[in-house]
């Protein structure tokens, strides 16, 4: 008999609005390792700081077990990007990638957003399915150790009081 209970969650806690413990932070470092290829070699502290800096964030919790995660940054009106939709592999195949991005979508902060992009590598289908559509065209890439070797320019920036 399968005793899963699958619950999603708004932020990185099985029981929201609590704020993600240490033990949290290591179960989202632990599910990139096993689930994200692309992730491995991330850190607990630039997971806090991602998780700071995304909104709306979902997590997947059987119990209190961390099995699936999806986050997004956006201005809430023009633009916004999906980000890490992972699902663990012992739950892969139920539906769940579909409903953490689809959960995403209808969230406050994007469902009027007018154009919502994600990166994948392998799962483009997969994106299809939900609706999204190839974009060619449009995407530039900036990797910032190329920026260091280029000069310099002084700028001063001014902080409204």
């Amino acid at each position: 008999m399968d005793r899963r209970q699958v619950r999603f969650c708004e932020g990185l806690t099985p029981q929201p609005p609590a704020s993600p413990t240490p033990a949290d932070f290591l179960q989202l470092q632990a599910l990139f390792q096993i689930a994200a290829f692309w992730a491995q070699d991330r850190t607990v502290a630039d997971l806090e700081t991602a998780i700071a800096h995304s909104l709306p964030i979902i997590s997947v919790w059987d119990r209190e077990r961390l099995i699936g995660f999806a986050r997004a940054t956006s201005d809430g009106i023009y633009r916004a990007t999906i980000w890490d939709v992972i699902v663990h592999p012992d739950y892969r195949g139920a539906g769940l990638g579909r409903q953490l991005v689809q959960t995403l979508l209808a969230h406050s902060h994007l469902n009027r957003v007018e154009r919502i992009y994600l990166m994948t590598t392998h799962q483009q289908r997969f994106y299809e399915t939900i609706g999204f559509v190839p974009n060619r065209s449009s995407t530039m890439l900036l990797y910032q150790n190329a920026v260091s070797q280029t000069p310099s320019l002084e700028v001063e920036i001014v902080r409204a009081t």
